[in-house]
């Protein structure tokens, strides 16, 4: 595979272990992914942007969790961690020359607060907020696309929602898929590889 001008990266899903940090705010893993699933839902329906936190308040009542999971969630925000290999593979791919870029499905402070996470400094990261929608409409995309000045073609997104695959791929974006946890496919296009790690994601880039 040829070395793309830029990879563009999935936050916190293909970068970031968010998955334990919404399960703690919930109080179980059930809890946890049962509120982030429906969060899910009402990102990819609600159209233009809406504020990331009455989100996540909003499928927090849905599922019949209280309004103090929410808090805890925005109050332990700063916990997120990287999967293990991720700083070490961010800086392999910066020492290539490689740009790096982060479009999210969150709100700026956050998801800029969430990027400083990664160990490494993106060349930009975009979030819901700044580009107006969440993916998987293809704003986010493009918008990252214009920030980093690269074409789809010359660019690879990583996914780390089973979303990003159909919704990278249809701005023209090469999409490998880091499915950490082992989430369902959606209909529609394919990854080019899907792996459980993202040193196997990158193997061919550093």
């Amino acid at each position: 595979m040829n070395l793309p001008t830029a990879i563009i990266f999935d936050l916190l899903t293909a970068l970031l272990d968010s998955w334990s940090v919404w399960n703690k705010a919930a109080g179980s893993d059930e809890d946890g992914r049962r509120w982030r699933s429906r969060y899910l839902e009402l990102t990819y329906g609600c159209g233009k942007y809406r504020p990331y936190e009455t989100l996540v308040a909003e499928a927090a009542r849905d599922v019949g969790l209280s309004a103090e999971a929410s808090t805890t969630l925005h109050e332990i925000w700063n916990t997120l961690q990287p999967w293990p290999e991720v700083p070490d593979v961010l800086r392999k791919l910066k020492a290539r020359g490689i740009l790096l870029g982060v479009a999210t499905n969150c709100s700026k402070v956050l998801g800029h607060q969430a990027a400083a996470r990664c160990g490494v400094a993106f060349d930009a990261v975009i979030t819901a907020e700044e580009a107006g929608y969440y993916k998987p409409r293809p704003e986010p995309y493009l918008a990252v696309l214009h920030a980093l000045n690269v074409t789809p073609e010359e660019s690879i997104f990583v996914a780390g929602s089973s979303a990003d695959v159909p919704g990278a791929s249809a701005v023209g974006m090469r999409v490998i898929w880091h499915n950490r946890i082992g989430l369902s496919a959606r209909p529609g296009a394919s990854p080019l590889l899907e792996a459980r790690s993202l040193t196997a994601c990158m193997a061919n880039f550093v």
